[in-house]
C-alpha cells in the first residue's frame, strides 16, 4: 500500500468515525454563556444545553456533542473563540 492509498484510507476511516466533543469545568463562564453557547453552536435545546452545564459543573466535564472529526474542530474552535475549553476524544 503506498503513502497516497494509506492516507486516503485513513482519512476515509476519520470521516466515518464519530468522535465527541468534551466540555471542561473552568471559573471564568457562567451557566448562562455556557448554555447559550451550546443552543447556538450545539444545536441543543435550552433543558439538554441546562444539563450539560450541570454536569460540566458538577462532574469537571461533558460530551456536548459526536460527529465527524471535521465538524467538532469546526465546533471546537468556534466554543474556543468564545471562552470554553473543550477538547475532541
Amino acid at each position: 500500500m503506498n503513502t497516497k492509498t494509506l492516507k486516503q484510507t485513513n482519512t476515509e476511516l476519520e470521516n466515518n468515525q464519530l468522535f465527541q466533543l468534551i466540555l471542561i469545568n473552568d471559573d471564568v463562564n457562567t451557566f448562562e454563556h455556557v448554555i447559550e453557547m451550546l443552543i447556538k453552536f450545539c444545536n441543543h435545546d435550552s433543558v439538554q444545553a441546562e444539563q450539560c452545564a450541570l454536569l460540566v459543573h458538577y462532574k469537571g466535564k461533558c460530551a456536548i456533542k459526536k460527529g465527524a472529526l471535521k465538524e467538532l474542530n469546526l465546533v471546537s474552535e468556534i466554543l474556543s473563540e468564545n471562552g470554553l475549553t473543550v477538547e475532541i476524544n
